[in-house]
């Protein structure tokens, strides 16, 4: 064999992933880097996951720019609960005693001052305080913002107080995402009255659906289709069944306790023995009733301290309650010694 007639062998070390259904060499391989898979082209099997995009980063859609130089992606990501391209700069002022940042920064306050921007910011801070202070989650607070921000931009409600609208809007939030508050404890949040906020939440669900109605005529006379997924839905009163459960994990009841106040409260809007009632009385004279069932008994005054109704209130309910005792608990309940229907006290 003749020198540089012939390379020499070498194994090759490369390792080349095919597709095992396909088989085919080269393989016909696709990085799908929005969701960080491998893909076959051919027949669609995900080969791997977890694609690290090793592109470039950085990419323009403006197409008017000098050079296609678009610095618009700099900074954080807008908040949609504000106005505007919130790409400002702010002049700090703790320059010592010169006080010549101090005057910048005021000059720099007065060529950008956004009175919308400065109250909605205000409003939020007050909103966010009040959803802290009795733990509701962080995604009830958002949307609770969301809704204020719909009642800003359209300068509804001139007449009413802020803190009137918060207090709506806080509502209005705890019970479109299923974690309701009584207007009792709203105003024991936000000190305005259960009337106000009761008429203020009446208002709010007027003005949203009225919004959606103009949304969905604007839509359809563009020729558009019509995105329901931000509309607002009335909701029904508050559920005894979720107050239940909150109740009773603030008197430290047992899961089973609380299963079964909350089937005690279904089985008696189906029967009918409270009706009329409020969800407060109602839940409080099940847990009463349940409590005393399982061996746990909890008296009116330790349920009226959680429930914020009285324990004549709740004594009232489970006077209705007591004669229909046989329909309201289920033998299931009984079995095994686990409950004791002879323990409720009588009424």
């Amino acid at each position: 064999m003749a020198n540089g007639s012939q390379e020499t062998w070498k194994e090759n070390l490369n390792n080349t992933m095919i597709c095992p259904e396909c088989k085919e060499f080269p393989p016909n391989l696709k990085e799908e880097f929005s969701c960080g898979d491998m893909v076959c082209g051919s027949c669609g099997l995900v080969l791997g996951d977890r694609i690290v995009d090793t592109r470039s980063e950085w990419r323009t859609f403006s197409n008017d720019d000098q050079g296609n130089d678009d610095p618009s992606r700099v900074g954080d990501g807008a908040n949609p609960l504000l106005n505007g391209s919130q790409l400002q700069t702010s002049i700090a002022f703790n320059d010592g005693a010169n006080g010549r940042s101090r005057d910048l920064h005021r000059a720099q306050n007065k060529a950008t001052h956004d009175k919308s921007t400065k109250t909605l910011l205000a409003a939020y801070k007050e909103l966010g305080a009040f959803c802290d202070s009795i733990n509701i989650p962080s995604n009830v607070a958002n949307y609770a913002k969301h809704l204020f921000k719909k009642v800003d931009d359209a300068k509804a409600f001139k007449g009413k107080s802020q803190d009137t609208i918060i207090a709506g809007c806080i509502f209005i939030a705890c019970r479109q995402l299923g974690v309701p508050r009584t207007f009792r404890e709203i105003f024991a949040l936000t000190k305005v009255s259960k009337a106000e906020i009761g008429r203020i939440f009446k208002a709010l669900e007027k003005f949203f659906d009225s919004e959606n109605r103009k949304k969905k005529i604007m839509a359809e006379q563009a020729g558009e289709l019509v995105n329901t997924e931000d509309d607002y839905v009335a909701k029904q009163s508050v559920d005894p069944k979720a107050l239940c459960n909150r109740f009773c994990n603030q008197l430290g009841l047992n899961f089973r306790i609380t299963t079964i106040s909350q089937n005690i409260a279904e089985r008696a809007d189906k029967v009918g023995s409270l009706a009329g009632r409020s969800p407060l009385s109602i839940a409080a004279a099940c847990i009463y009733t349940a409590s005393h069932l399982m061996g746990q008994p909890k008296s009116p005054k330790e349920i009226s301290g959680v429930a914020g109704v009285s324990d004549g209130t709740i004594r009232t309910a489970y006077k209705l309650m007591y004669p229909m005792r046989e329909q309201l608990i289920d033998s299931e309940w009984l079995g095994e010694g686990k409950g004791d229907i002879t323990a409720l006290p009588a009424a």
